[in-house]
């Protein structure tokens, strides 16, 4: 897939101080949402504005060891489905690398988001403008684990990634203080592991991730975090002009596989078909459950425009007995 990201770079030096690199670039995007779920709300259109803009900022400076220091911050807003639009800055994520060795403080990625074959390879990295609901994921779209959040205060964790040919290892953890009463419990706790390698136009992945205190379910009689014991492998390959990836995830709740095909029609073109089977346990008790059970599948299609700006269709039916439907189109534009 052809993507095209244009960033601004300024080099800022004063007398007495190390130069600094500083970065300006992201994303824009807006269309028609249309989606059959809305009819079961009141007072909200099925047919709504989609839209997000959002402004990455990354600084960074190298010591006279060669070590790079820097951060990153984000501001975003956005407006989906017809509600009030959203608007704010990101926590901040800093970093220290040397070699193949970064570590990342604050505002992190999440071991289990960097996984590559989670999302799938178009510009909202699910289907349509803004992902439309994500059921494309295998481990499910609630997003039981850490991830960099673009407009909040973030998980506040420490991340380690390394990089070597083409294998790639990352470490996360993350602890919220305090639980609803100060002092009475902890809070949100996680860590993952990712394990990746890349071999000629092949890769697999394998993740897992532990956490504590994080949203519960009802499994058996028993209280369970739902993000526990999340395990996630894909493998995907790239054949020129068409690629595909396997995603299998189990979780407390759910097992889950996704397959995902893309294929290049022309110069400009790019589609990407993908189907779901979540299989809820058995186990799960019915009003704690947050996943649908079945099979859902969408489809993404694609058109560069050139200059960074790309048309953006989608079709999506979930797994949901009634109201499955939603379709989207509109223009993303990078910078």
């Amino acid at each position: 897939m052809k993507k095209v990201l244009f960033a601004t770079t300024a080099l800022i030096a004063t007398a007495g101080m190390a130069a600094a690199e500083v970065k300006i670039s992201g994303y824009g995007r807006f269309g028609l949402d249309w989606n059959e779920a809305n009819e079961t709300n009141p007072g909200v259109s099925e047919t709504n504005i989609t839209s997000r803009f959002r402004l990455t900022f990354d600084v960074a400076t190298e010591t006279d060891g060669g070590v790079t220091v820097g951060g990153r911050i984000r501001a975003q807003a956005r407006s989906r489905d017809g509600a009030p639009g959203v608007a704010g800055w990101s926590a901040p994520q800093f970093h220290v690398a040397y070699g193949g060795l970064r570590v990342n403080v604050g505002n992190i990625w999440g071991a289990i988001d960097s996984a590559p074959g989670l999302y799938l390879n178009t510009t909202s990295v699910g289907t349509g403008i803004d992902g439309m609901g994500f059921n494309s994921l295998a481990t499910g779209n609630g997003f039981d684990w850490d991830t960099f959040t673009s407009a909040g205060a973030g998980r506040n964790g420490v991340e380690a990634i390394y990089s070597a040919g083409g294998f790639t290892g990352h470490l996360s953890y993350s602890q919220s203080n305090g639980g609803v009463v100060p002092g009475s419990a902890q809070g949100l706790e996680r860590t993952a592991i990712m394990l990746s390698y890349s071999f000629g136009d092949y890769f697999v992945t394998g993740a897992y991730q532990d956490e504590e205190n994080g949203r519960t379910i009802v499994k058996n009689g028993a209280t369970l975090s739902a993000g526990d014991d999340l395990m996630f492998f894909a493998a995907g390959a790239d054949f020129g002009q068409f690629g595909a990836t396997l995603s299998y995830a189990q979780t407390e709740e759910a097992d889950a596989v996704t397959l995902a095909g893309e294929a290049e029609i022309g110069a400009a073109s790019t589609i990407v078909a993908w189907v779901n089977s979540t299989d809820i346990d058995t186990g799960v008790t019915a009003a704690t459950q947050t996943r649908l059970d079945g099979t859902a599948f969408g489809i993404n299609y694609e058109y560069d425009l050139g200059g960074g700006v790309t048309f953006v269709a989608g079709y999506v039916n979930t797994a949901a007995a009634t109201n499955e439907n939603s379709v989207q189109a509109g223009l993303h534009f990078s910078f």
